[in-house]
């Protein structure tokens, strides 16, 4: 899935004055609609391993990769391009850690 955040996004004022960055919590939603998109409503989702590694600027092509490690877990890759944005594991209520 590829997403970009468009400049006049709500979570960008003040975020930060002068040299806007895409919040990490903006990135982490795009993951779980990714989710979502491939395996219906999920009530519950949890993310026990986040890692951020590059900011993520308004305007910037995104895109998410995910990979199934079991019933209701996957591991992320969010790339910009050939660079790494942030990885992690999302795990959805009921699956184990």
């Amino acid at each position: 899935m590829h997403f970009a955040v468009d400049s006049d996004h709500p979570c960008l004022p003040g975020h930060f004055p002068g040299r806007p960055l895409v919040p990490g919590v903006v990135v982490l939603e795009r993951v779980i609609e990714a989710i979502e998109a491939g395996h219906g409503p999920l009530p519950g989702l949890r993310l026990p391993q986040v890692k951020f590694v590059q900011p993520l600027l308004p305007q910037q092509d995104a895109q998410i990769e995910l990979e199934t490690l079991g019933p209701g877990r996957w591991r992320f890759r969010v790339r910009r391009e050939d660079q790494l944005i942030a990885s992690g594991e999302a795990v959805a209520d009921g699956a184990g850690a």
